[in-house]
């Protein structure tokens, strides 16, 4: 018995120097690779409610401009999300009245060329630059002031909140707004309200500032008044022809 005990045990310690040997020969797991290229769409599909917005950033390929320049850009890039209520409360024929170029250029109105976090849109020295330009290159800005529970942004012509952000990490940002950011440049005051010609009366006269009509003289009154006058002018001058016989 003592025999077989002692012939069993070189025989096990080999089994287990084989195991422990065919252990450490597995190959370890493979460490994760690098994360994949940022994808705007991506996210705010994610989002669940940014179909037009998702729409417009494709017919205008902004989408894809932002996309390139996210994953190659060292200053990153801050989009701001109008959500599908937002495109809702348009007035209607807003987005159809503008032009292929007009179109492009509201959408690059929500892309900042620059990465900033929240607390960045605190304390940034406004006017924010945004990819949108007018006339001469001249530059689109957005304005933002708040509290640390409330940040505003301001277009001078619409203002909204700021909500929650899709994302915050270097290099894209991504905050939802309540509102579609219509910049001023393109749907101010003068370009909404083109002055109207002055109200004709049922007459046929205009209007004065106090509200009054006057009404337009009409041809026969004027003759009328010139008749007039052509007769008392020949009369006198008879008169004065027949007083200079008598004396």
């Amino acid at each position: 018995m003592a025999t077989t005990r002692l012939t069993l045990a070189p025989l096990l310690l080999i089994a287990a120097v084989l195991l422990a040997t065919k252990a450490t020969a597995q190959p370890a797991a493979p460490a994760p690779g690098p994360a994949g290229p940022i994808n705007l769409t991506a996210i705010l599909e994610k989002g669940g409610q940014f179909t037009t917005f998702i729409h417009l950033l494709n017919i205008t390929q902004v989408g894809s401009q932002v996309n390139i320049q996210v994953n190659s850009s060292s200053e990153g890039m801050t989009v701001f999300a109008p959500t599908d209520n937002a495109f809702q409360n348009l007035k209607p024929g807003t987005l159809n009245q503008l032009t292929p170029d007009e179109q492009v250029k509201l959408i690059l109105y929500h892309v900042s060329p620059k990465f900033y976090s929240m607390d960045d849109l605190l304390s940034v020295s406004n006017p924010v630059r945004t990819q949108a330009s007018g006339r001469d290159n001249g530059v689109y800005g957005l304005n933002f002031t708040g509290q640390t529970n409330q940040i505003n942004v301001s277009t001078g012509y619409v203002e909204t909140r700021v909500s929650n952000a899709l994302r915050q990490q270097r290099p894209l940002a991504v905050y939802v707004v309540d509102m579609v950011l219509l910049p001023g440049e393109m749907f101010g005051e003068h370009k909404l309200s083109p002055i109207a010609p002055a109200p004709k009366s049922k007459s046929g006269g205009v209007s004065d500032d106090s509200g009054s009509t006057k009404k337009a003289p009409s041809p026969s009154d004027k003759s009328g008044s010139g008749e007039k006058k052509v007769g008392l002018g020949f009369g006198l001058g008879l008169v004065a022809l027949c007083l200079k016989f008598l004396f």
